[in-house]
């Protein structure tokens, strides 16, 4: 593939995510960005976490999940646990309130996509689907290696 086509591939990918992203975030009513979202997600999911677990679950830096954590426990979004023989060992748990917010961010997340790949047919839809797993699977397969 030419450097000019690759080029231009990876950067409509990260102008339709950019613009899903602030698509969906001018109408969330909540405010909170996606990776708060992305923790509500995987408490949700898992249940009660260490921040640590959760930081690289997601990538991210232990301050930044600080500044998550606090943000969404602030918010009433999310809990600490802690451990009374041990104050150090903390677990974040997403709470009634949070896991509320979560649902709503991914029937607004359906919603969103949804008007995005609405532009494709059927056929381009399912041409689209094939080449994403295709990558994904090339790129779990390189990331095997390492």
């Amino acid at each position: 593939m030419e450097d000019t086509n690759l080029f231009q591939v990876i950067h409509k990918t990260e102008q339709l995510n950019n613009l899903n992203i602030i698509h969906f975030t001018k109408n969330f009513p909540h405010k909170i960005g996606v990776s708060p979202i992305l923790v509500l997600s995987e408490l949700n999911l898992e249940g009660a976490q260490k921040q640590t677990v959760l930081a690289d679950k997601l990538g991210c830096t232990p301050g930044a999940m600080t500044n998550i954590a606090n943000k969404l426990v602030k918010l009433g979004f999310a809990k600490r646990l802690y451990n009374e023989d041990d104050r150090r060992h903390v677990l974040m748990e997403i709470t009634e309130e949070g896991r509320n917010v979560f649902n709503d961010a991914q029937a607004r997340g359906r919603e969103a996509s949804q008007e995005i790949f609405s532009a494709l047919s059927e056929d381009e839809l399912q041409q689209y689907l094939s080449l994403t797993a295709k990558l994904l699977d090339a790129a779990i397969v390189r990331n095997d290696k390492v």
